[in-house]
């Protein structure tokens, strides 16, 4: 679970990789592309250009490289030739890329083109909660105050947060402990230590929190048919709070 420093400038490596694509993305316009033409692009990047390797595709029989959930879609979207982004879509990108043997998972709900209002509001508000787990983040908190903090600042803006999927452990698998909730107590779960290295990926619904998981396991929709967005970061434990690994050039910590 403790990341030596050589692993952790790897996975620094990776993740700087990885904030390249979305930096691509951010200069895409994604109306009137489909979910899958999306998909390729991303997959000709990560391995034409970053000469590295998607690390979704083949985990769990996936297809592809990245989870493309549109609008009230929660999380696990599969993209396809026949989802075309429209002006005023909310999706969220959910991409992992692998380099040298490590793993980084980020993800950005975008707004394609002009959105309503209450949709913007949505997109702004859960990427503040991101912001706010993260900086919860430091040695001597607890994995409690990360998701308190997440979902203190969802309730109050009158949005709920997802509880059937979190955040989780990352390096040389995509999927390690711990588990990280987005909700919590203050001073309970986990005590957190330097160079733990996890993700923080908080789905808030527009909504009620409830959701409905299809039989094959994949696009996860709100219950109530709710707008719903995402954003992840993967983050390190330092020795005086948190290093955001997947830090785009637009963010600051």
């Amino acid at each position: 679970m403790i990341k030596q420093p050589h692993e952790l400038a790897l996975l620094a490596q990776s993740g700087r990789l990885l904030a390249s694509v979305f930096e691509m993305l951010d200069r895409t316009p994604l109306a009137g592309l489909s979910t899958l033409a999306v998909n390729d692009m991303v997959e000709r990047f990560i391995v034409d250009d970053l000469k590295a390797r998607p690390a979704s595709k083949g985990q769990y029989d996936f297809a592809y490289v990245l989870n493309s959930s549109v609008n009230d879609v929660v999380c696990h979207g599969v993209p396809s030739a026949s989802e075309i982004l429209a002006e005023g879509d909310i999706v969220n990108l959910d991409i992992t890329l692998e380099k040298n043997g490590y793993i980084a998972d980020s993800s950005k709900t975008y707004m394609v083109g002009e959105v309503h209002p209450a949709a913007r509001r949505l997109v702004e508000t859960t990427y503040e909660a991101l912001w706010k787990g993260i900086q919860a983040v430091r040695p001597g908190a607890r994995l409690g105050d990360v998701g308190w903090a997440i979902e203190r600042h969802a309730k109050k803006n009158g949005y709920s947060v997802v509880r059937e999927y979190c955040g989780h452990g990352i390096g040389r698998e995509m999927h390690e402990e711990p588990q990280v909730m987005h909700y919590g107590r203050p001073g309970t779960g986990l005590l957190l230590r330097e160079g733990m290295v996890f993700t923080i990926e908080p789905m808030i619904n527009r909504g009620r929190r409830g959701v409905i998981t299809p039989e094959d396991g994949w696009a996860v929709v709100t219950k109530d048919g709710s707008l719903s967005a995402q954003f992840e970061h993967t983050v390190a434990v330092t020795a005086s709070g948190v290093a955001v690994l997947t830090l785009r050039a637009d963010e600051r910590l």
